[in-house]
């Protein structure tokens, strides 16, 4: 595993982004862990997140691009954070653009996306915390191609939860990619980050103890993706 694939789950669990425990997910599914991308509040810990993003792009999609594009909420500051980021590691000057939940109808800025206009011919990096459905860039697609003949590039997302999609056969990373074309790239996925804090401590704690393995391999066995 990459030092930095490390890193970052070390971060999630310092920032109280990845818990353990029991939680019930907008699916209806019960699952023994939870991401929630919204913990990061500090200037520190943004610059951190950043910083992930930005390599894990660079690892699996280089930087031949020219937008990073942010699905409303969440992915806003994850854009703004990871184009700073390949401008500090890399020397990558990109723009940023997101999408409005609701289009403005007033002023020099009015329609449904914020920041960097999209030009003819640009390729796009699209970033999300966690893609559990595909709902977001189901919503967020078709905005990005309706604004100009753009390529996208991949999707980075934090955590690759791997556990079956709306068909019940793929993730939803692997349905995203065979429905829109584009690769989807994670940070780390849960394999990693189980191989990473499987009876091991941080900050004086055990972050997966055997009770929480055994939970995390029956949620697997009952939601995980079935080799063939």
């Amino acid at each position: 595993m990459e030092g930095y694939k490390r890193e970052f789950i070390e971060f999630m669990v310092e920032s109280d982004v990845l818990k353990f425990g029991e939680f019930t997910l907008k699916s209806g599914r019960t699952s023994p862990f939870f991401m929630n991308a919204g913990a990061y509040v500090t200037g520190e810990q943004l610059h951190r997140l950043g910083l992930y993003y930005a390599q894990a792009i660079n690892d699996r999609f280089g930087l031949d691009f020219d937008v990073v594009f942010g699905p409303a909420y969440k992915g806003i500051p994850l854009a703004v954070v990871t184009a700073m980021a390949l401008q500090e590691l890399y020397g990558k000057e990109v723009r940023y653009c997101c999408n409005r939940k609701e289009v403005k109808d007033h002023g020099a800025d009015a329609g449904n996306l914020l920041g960097s206009d999209l030009h003819d011919g640009d390729r796009v990096v699209m970033v999300e915390d966690v893609t559990t459905s595909g709902k977001s860039i189901d919503e967020t697609y078709p905005l990005l191609k309706a604004a100009g003949q753009v390529e996208v590039a991949g999707l980075v997302v934090s955590l690759n939860r791997m556990e079956v999609g709306r068909d019940g056969v793929k993730t939803a990373q692997e349905e995203i990619e065979e429905r829109y074309g584009f690769p989807v790239a994670s940070i780390v996925t849960m394999a990693e980050v189980v191989e990473c804090l499987y009876n091991r401590a941080i900050e004086g704690r055990t972050i997966i103890d055997d009770a929480a393995k055994e939970a995390i391999d029956a949620y697997y066995a009952r939601y995980g993706v079935q080799e063939s």
